[in-house]
């Protein structure tokens, strides 16, 4: 099962989050599928490629809760 969730960047005190697909047996900081946007909690800013994004729920990709949250900040889900 693939899941659409956070992966940390960056450095001490300053992380930057990607938003990768994953497979669901892989640790945080393992292999991802592809990478579909960033987030940045501190200047909170976040990036999304939306097709990317689409096409792997349409496969019945799950996002986490925390990404599901951004989808919805940015106004992804509709």
């Amino acid at each position: 099962m693939v899941k659409l969730r956070l992966k940390r960047c960056g450095r001490k005190q300053r992380a930057i989050y990607r938003i990768v697909a994953i497979d669901v047996r892989s640790r945080r900081e393992g292999r991802d599928l592809r990478r579909v946007g960033f987030y940045d909690p501190i200047k909170n800013k976040t990036y999304s490629n939306v097709p990317a994004i689409l096409d792997f729920l349409e496969k019945g990709a799950q996002p986490t809760r925390t990404v599901h949250d951004i989808f919805k900040k940015a106004e992804l889900f509709k």
